[in-house]
């Protein structure tokens, strides 16, 4: 945002952000119920940042009540380190700053939990496994820096799948992270600690990374709104990758679409207020067979009742299968991810300077992430260059095949559940039971992530209702890459047309 807007567009901007005059009209009853810890954690991220922007909330007082919420959760295992005085100190600089009379950022004074394979200079950086533990970047990554030039403050490293090499965050090393509606079951994954962290009112926004659903699995397991955006969208440098270049991108975590375009537009520089598009006479498609066939019978009528809904607030929802060669993304996805997932660690650990190999890094790993790379991605079960190179040339067909796909049926995006599970029970690692049968976990997490992965999409992830045992399930909508304002603003319509989930409880 640009330091010299000055504070009534400002407040007009993150309104709009929001969803418009109906969200700044709402802010002040929030902010009557601010004064107790609940009505402060429970603000969004745009709320809260204006409050504190207005002066009606001071940054120290908002710290101090996530850091409460984050303290009496801490069972929920979704931090690996969190500095409370740190992000205190930092909250009393963001007060001072605005006493001054100073120019504040678009994220003035907002803790943001950060997954921790995100390098930070002022926490250890582990990327959830042992060898790591106590590494110190001597850089921000540059998403981060990003963030922290508008106004944020870093608020703890999150818990993560080790390495980011799965979707349930049972991590080996620093334990499991636990799911906020349900403490038995998993959050999702890689990126399950900063899912949990805003699932839980410990921060309104988080950052996540996502390769293969690493976003989107902790949105949809968490009852949160989570975004993708088109490869590149975002700086990746400081990060570590599991591919050279292709899949890995960082994004957001939060409770509304709002809080997403806050996001993007820090990260961006693209401040313009989103407009909400109406809803009437957009296409979204469907595709029955390949992205809605073998779901679980709750998430199946979640789904269905959620395409009702789009249809009677004017979506015309378009039946269309996918070419066959974008149906087969999840094998290319893997292909390509098991073939350059070691060079691609070990570049990195070398380029930052570590001080350790990859094979020291694999002896220290858990038991579990042993295994699953070198079931996957070590000799001499990694893919033969020569199937590596197919599933390049597919990921290039896949791209070019939907694009053709969405003009053919005039589609601004696709409609999916992103998983075909609610989420699993901790402990559930290679496969869930799916309508009396065994199903592996990266058929039931991967099949339908692997497109907005291969085909690069901005993909948005929305909740869309609750199971019969009151687990969150999400829906998925994918669009074209580089439509991410596009989708955000549909997405601003469509949050209000599913409508809210339940909070979760946890004791």
């Amino acid at each position: 945002m640009k330091q010299s807007i000055d504070r009534r567009e400002f407040l007009i901007n993150m309104a709009m952000l929001a969803g418009g005059a109906a969200a700044a009209a709402a802010l002040p009853n929030r902010l009557a119920r601010a004064d107790t810890q609940q009505g402060l954690t429970d603000l969004t991220a745009v709320a809260a940042v204006t409050a504190m922007r207005n002066g009606e909330v001071k940054a120290e007082d908002y710290a101090r009540a996530l850091l409460g919420r984050a303290q009496h959760l801490e069972s929920l295992n979704a931090f690996r380190t969190l500095d409370a005085e740190m992000v205190l100190e930092a909250a009393r600089a963001a007060d001072k700053l605005r006493a001054s009379g100073a120019a504040m950022g678009a994220l003035h004074g907002l803790p943001i939990p950060v997954k921790d394979s995100v390098n930070s200079k002022a926490l250890p950086t582990s990327n959830g496994t042992r060898a790591l533990r106590d590494f110190r970047p001597t850089d921000d990554a540059g998403v981060l820096k990003l963030l922290l030039a508008q106004g944020a403050i870093l608020m703890g490293k999150t818990n993560l799948h080790e390495l980011s090499f799965g979707w349930t965050s049972n991590n080996g090393i620093f334990g499991p992270v636990r799911n906020p509606y349900d403490r038995t079951r998993v959050p999702g994954g890689s990126s399950g600690g900063s899912g949990a962290a805003v699932a839980a009112r410990m921060a309104p926004m988080a950052v996540g990374e996502d390769t293969w659903g690493s976003i989107r699995v902790p949105a949809t397991m968490c009852g949160l709104a989570g975004l993708r955006p088109s490869f590149g969208r975002y700086p990746d440098d400081g990060v570590m990758p599991l591919t050279g270049g292709k899949f890995d991108q960082t994004g957001p975590l939060a409770r509304s679409v709002g809080d997403l375009a806050l996001f993007d537009a820090a990260v961006t520089g693209v401040t313009a207020p989103l407009t909400a598009t109406p809803l009437t006479g957009v296409r979204i498609g469907m595709a029955p067979e390949s992205l809605l066939s073998g779901l679980d019978p709750e998430v199946e009528r979640v789904t269905s009742e959620t395409f009702h809904k789009l249809h009677a607030a004017g979506v015309t929802l378009i039946e269309a299968e996918l070419p066959d060669v974008v149906k087969a993304a999840s094998g290319t996805a893997s292909t390509i991810i098991s073939y350059e997932a070691m060079p691609a660690i070990a570049a990195f650990l070398e380029a930052q300077g570590t001080g350790i190999t990859f094979d020291q890094m694999l002896q220290q790993a858990s038991e579990g992430i042993q295994g699953a790379l070198k079931t996957l991605v070590l000799p001499p079960n990694r893919p033969a260059q020569d199937a590596y190179q197919s599933a390049l040339a597919q990921r290039q067909r896949i791209r070019e095949e939907i694009r053709r796909y969405y003009e053919e049926h005039g589609i601004v995006a696709l409609a999916f559940p992103p998983i075909m599970v609610p989420p699993p029970q901790i402990g559930e690692e290679e496969e869930v039971t799916i309508r009396g049968q065994k199903v592996p976990l990266v058929i039931a997490m991967g099949r339908n992530t692997a497109l907005g992965s291969c085909a690069s999409m901005a993909s948005l992830v929305l909740p869309a209702g609750m199971t019969s045992n009151g687990l969150p399930v999400g829906l998925e909508f994918d669009a074209l890459t580089g439509s991410d304002r596009a989708l955000l603003a549909i997405g601003l319509s469509l949050e209000k047309v599913l409508g809210p989930i339940p909070a979760p409880r946890p004791s």
